[in-house]
């Protein structure tokens, strides 16, 4: 076979596009398809057990409505468990196909790339040479005019082997995208069930309290919700501490600013208190420093009187901010901002609850304003605040409520970066403790 035919040859074996796999055997497919029929038919119980759960919640309260509320609830958790396993046992398959299929472009990739580098070496060593001294080196002529053919032959394909190296590369991407995509919904479901499961232990726990009830009678129960009552009244009375220097706000008013954020944004309002509740690495520095130079951005600290050169970045916010202030009647001077974090470098300069600097407070200015209809949207009202925080982190991808999409947007709200951190972590458990301590005990009273 002549020479030029068998290189073109290898150069289509490896650089031949990578197609889908074989289609999966009649194994797999019975598989698939019980999978989904499976779903299917958790998801039409959920259904009817959400429009029972409705129902019962509109009844008037009574022991058994209450225990018969607590087992729908119960039921509803557990099917929910269900549908999350079925759809990890679809992802497992998917994800493991994707992975191979990775590894099959990134085989084929690396072949390309050691081919490629082989050739050019060779078409650099016939470049190198004068024509006369190219003739020369050969055995006889005729084998000269050959290589020189197959080599020109060559070269003219490099451009459709390096198209198709690049089209290899671009289709990794996609599917490590995908892959990663399958990954989040597989950690999705996982932190679903743990949720779950918890939730049925704690209805279970309560149905119980409640049956021990039942076996008094209706002035025990009269006792029980009237207990109820006054705990939720409690729970929304207490003072919600807030970042930023911001004066504490009952709690009641800061559930109804998260359940209007939540109506805008789909931020789920536990996610956001826990969010404007949580100290991360500003600590002690929240909303104790003043900004005393604009020109320089130096301030001071109200609690330590220590002065710092990097209070607020002058070219960035100093301008904004002092604008801020003004519009609202506030001294800038007067008007208290996170100092700098010592030893970590950067700047200080955010303001109240949502810890906004002044650049990006203005990004949401114009939003805050049409949602509230205020004409000044104000960075130490926990109101604005609230609804500031929901857009930014509707931004970072938390808007779903899916438990990596807020892993993601805590990480980011702070500057931290990444998928995952120490503060995401921290703000998560923060939040399934406000559900479940502050929440949930508020609902139907």
């Amino acid at each position: 076979m002549n020479r030029i035919f068998k290189v073109i040859l290898i150069l289509l074996c490896i650089f031949m596009p990578v197609f889908s796999h074989a289609q999966t055997n009649e194994t797999n497919s019975d598989r698939e398809a019980r999978l989904k029929a499976e779903l299917a038919q958790v998801e039409r119980e959920q259904a009817e057990t959400e429009k029972i759960l409705a129902e019962t919640q509109g009844q008037s309260a009574s022991l058994s409505r209450d225990i018969l509320i607590l087992n729908t609830k119960i039921k509803a958790a557990q099917l929910n468990i269900k549908a999350k396993n079925l759809l990890i046992e679809s992802l497992g398959k998917d994800i493991n196909t994707k992975q191979a299929k990775i590894e099959d472009l990134q085989g084929h990739i690396e072949k390309g790339k050691e081919t490629l580098a082989q050739i050019m070496r060779k078409d650099n060593e016939i470049e190198s040479l004068s024509f006369p001294e190219f003739i020369l080196s050969q055995d006889n002529l005729s084998k000269a005019f050959v290589d020189i053919d197959n080599f020109d032959s060559i070269q003219s394909s490099l451009k459709v082997t390096f198209e198709t190296l690049r089209s290899n590369k671009a289709q990794t991407e996609t599917e490590k995208t995908n892959l990663n995509t399958r990954k989040n919904q597989e950690s999705d479901a996982r932190a679903a069930i743990v949720t779950e499961q918890k939730n049925i232990q704690a209805n279970e726990a309560e149905k119980q309290r409640l049956l021990v009830i039942s076996k008094g009678n209706e002035k025990a129960y009269s006792a029980e919700v009237a207990n109820k009552k006054a705990k939720a009244a409690e729970i929304r009375a207490a003072l919600f501490a807030l970042a930023g220097g911001a004066q504490a706000i009952p709690f009641g008013d800061a559930l109804k600013f998260a359940n209007e954020a939540k109506k805008t944004t789909g931020i789920r309002p536990a996610f956001l208190l826990a969010i404007l509740t949580q100290e991360s690495a500003l600590g002690k520095n929240v909303g104790t420093c003043y900004l005393t130079n604009p020109q320089t951005g130096s301030g001071s600290s109200v609690k330590s009187g220590i002065t710092f050169s990097n209070v607020m970045k002058p070219t960035r916010d100093v301008g904004p901010f002092i604008e801020i202030t003004k519009s609202l009647g506030m001294d800038y001077s007067k008007t208290l901002v996170s100092c700098p974090i010592a030893g970590a470098g950067g700047w200080g300069g955010a303001m109240g609850p949502a810890q906004f600097i002044a650049s990006t407070w203005m990004l949401f200015n114009d939003r805050i304003a049409s949602t509230l209809g205020v004409k000044t949207p104000n960075p130490w009202n926990p109101e604005h605040a609230f609804v500031a925080s929901s857009f930014y982190l509707t931004d970072l991808g938390a808007a779903n409520g899916s438990y990596t999409g807020e892993i993601k947007a805590a990480c980011k709200y702070y500057g931290s970066g990444g998928s995952n951190c120490a503060y995401s972590s921290q703000v998560m458990a923060k939040a399934d403790t406000i559900q479940r301590t502050m929440i949930d005990p508020l609902q139907g009273l």
